[in-house]
């Protein structure tokens, strides 16, 4: 006779599969998405198609329903790659206070503006508390309608009796379904949640901008599900200790992923930026020893960014590496390179302070030769060419490394009055350095195309 099968769980998030339940999935961490499985199935009969469902070719779909609707802020449309789609499930993510509900407050007045209805829903505050943000950010108008609400049928409810043209949810973790059992924010609720609207969404083509919380390493909470249930994923973060703001997509079916909108957070609300060129650079008049000024890409736009050194020596048996703005790992990886290649040996008895200006945080290669001729600079206590820019990516052997988008950060520099242009065709550190510190008045070195 054979042994009937061993009863099993199954992690609904990664496949994980174990005899025994868990409350947390031993494999991905993610918290109640354990279930039994091995549960008898029944086979699943065709169903009639309906006529106005049947499939056609993918020539004779309309495409006029699927065209971008501007909001009205020219940064946020850029990043969505033109405006909202209707029937798009846009999901904006954030750490706390960085500005989320201001900015989609923002976005829903500037579309009631424009003559559609807007339902907003806040789970997090009541009415009045948004009410009294609207007042201050200059956000009222009488197609702009707000609910405070936490449960998804009321939710449903107030969207049957506005008929809104776009609707806000503040937030997806913040809603519950009696449908689905645990807490709201527990992964089963954020699915059932997120699916219902979504799929209301869809069906009666009313664009949706979900709010979504993150967790402490980023990462947006809830199961991993929901980032494919949606249509686009947008990230809203900033140095809190700074006014700027970034919008940046990380998945959008109707357009591109590279694109960056500026904002700023002032006591009126939340501005937009549309050249923020001028941000990232210090006000000083004349050249000052440890800084330099690289190129860097927010997405497609290119944007100059001053770096800025101090080095200080020390009788500490350990000299202190602070950093701001920049990979800790990549300036301990340059001021090895630095003290090899460019016999600076007083780094290895000196404190090395880096850091941005204007808050901004460079993560790209790009930077590594800004940085190390700003190092170089302090070092020498002698100021570069406010003329001057740097870009380049440097290796272990000292060589200066060609970045992508080098002819795009080029011309930014040469648009910004950048005379000198010191990058990948220079070849090693020691060439950039010695032109680097060399009379302002040299000859523009080009950057490759990539």
């Amino acid at each position: 006779m054979a042994r009937p099968a061993a009863p099993g769980f199954s992690c609904a998030e990664c496949g994980w599969t174990g005899a025994k339940w868990f409350g947390r999935c031993p494999e991905c961490q993610a918290w109640g998405s354990i279930v039994e499985r091995g549960a008898p199935t029944t086979s699943v009969a065709p169903a009639s198609v309906p006529a106005a469902r049947a499939a056609k070719p993918i020539t004779a779909h309309v495409v006029d329903d699927a065209t971008h609707r501007p909001t009205g802020i020219g940064e946020f449309d850029r990043v969505l790659g033109g405006g909202l789609v209707p029937g798009a499930a846009v999901l904006v993510s954030g750490e706390p206070g960085v500005g989320k509900s201001t900015l989609l407050l923002e976005v829903a007045a500037r579309v009631a503006r424009r003559g559609a209805r807007v339902l907003y829903v806040s789970g997090e505050e009541s009415a009045g508390q948004v009410r009294l943000r609207a007042e201050r950010t200059g956000a009222l108008d009488d197609e702009l309608y707000l609910a405070s609400e936490t449960d998804l049928a009321t939710v449903l409810g107030h969207v049957d009796a506005v008929r809104p043209g776009l609707l806000v949810i503040d937030s997806v973790q913040t809603i519950a379904s009696a449908q689905s059992d645990g807490a709201p924010g527990q992964p089963a609720q954020v699915r059932e949640v997120a699916g219902t609207l979504i799929r209301v969404a869809k069906e009666r083509g009313i664009p949706l901008l979900l709010v979504g919380h993150v967790t402490k390493d980023g990462s947006i909470a809830g199961p991993r599900v929901l980032e494919h249930l949606v249509d686009v994923v947008l990230s809203f973060d900033g140095d809190r200790q700074t006014a700027l703001r970034f919008v940046r997509a990380l998945k959008n079916r109707f357009g591109p992923t590279d694109e960056a909108g500026c904002f700023e957070m002032t006591g009126d609300g939340i501005a937009e930026v549309p050249d923020p060129s001028g941000l990232f650079l210090s006000r000083s008049a004349t050249p000052v020893a440890g800084t330099c000024v690289t190129v860097a890409l927010e997405g497609r736009r290119a944007l100059p960014v001053e770096v800025q050194a101090l080095v200080v020596g020390t009788s500490a048996p350990n000299p202190r590496r602070v950093v701001s703005g920049v990979d800790g790992a990549r300036v301990a990886m340059l001021l090895a390179v630095l003290e090899k290649r460019c016999r600076l040996t007083q780094l290895a008895q000196s404190d090395v302070y880096v850091s941005t200006v204007g808050g901004i945080r460079l993560a790209e290669p790009a930077a590594d030769l800004a940085i190390a001729l700003a190092i170089a600079s302090a070092v020498k206590d002698t100021p570069l060419p406010r003329t001057l820019a740097a870009i380049g990516e440097i290796s272990l052997a000292g060589e200066v490394r060609p970045v992508a988008g080098g002819r795009q950060r080029s011309a930014e520099g040469a648009r910004l009055g950048y005379r000198t242009i010191i990058d990948a065709e220079v070849g090693s550190l020691q060439t950039a350095e010695s032109l680097a510190f060399s009379a302002p008045g040299l000859e523009r070195v080009e950057a490759p195309a990539f």
